[in-house]
């Protein structure tokens, strides 16, 4: 089983789940986190932590080969990120579980 990061993390980016990785495979871009899939080990720690539901595992409805390739391609350029930061000022806004409600997919496409 592989864990994910999907496109609920962008805008968001809260680092909740870095903390509590035993492994540490999240790595940061400029607009969300990724996990390496290679390194995750499946503990599925992190999934609760995020607010923003953005981790899932591969036997999630939700999950896509296209995410488990996003995740995979940023994980290789992205610096790891293995200690917890503050989220972006607008984190809120952008957070699928709060107010926000436009489709994030289409801002995965510049990841691709």
């Amino acid at each position: 089983m592989a864990y994910v990061v999907t496109q609920d993390c962008i805008k968001c980016k809260y680092t909740d789940c870095v903390e509590v990785c035993p492994v540490d495979c999240f790595y940061e871009g400029p607009d969300f986190l990724v996990i390496d899939p290679d390194e995750c080990i499946d503990c599925g720690v992190c999934e609760p932590e995020c607010p923003a539901d953005a981790i899932i595992a591969d036997n999630n409805p939700k999950f896509t080969q296209r995410l488990l390739d996003i995740n995979t391609k940023w994980a290789k350029v992205w610096p790891v990120i293995v200690e917890q930061i503050d989220a972006p000022a607008d984190a809120d806004d952008w957070n699928p579980k709060k107010e926000y409600t436009k489709d994030k997919t289409e801002l995965l496409d510049k990841y691709d």
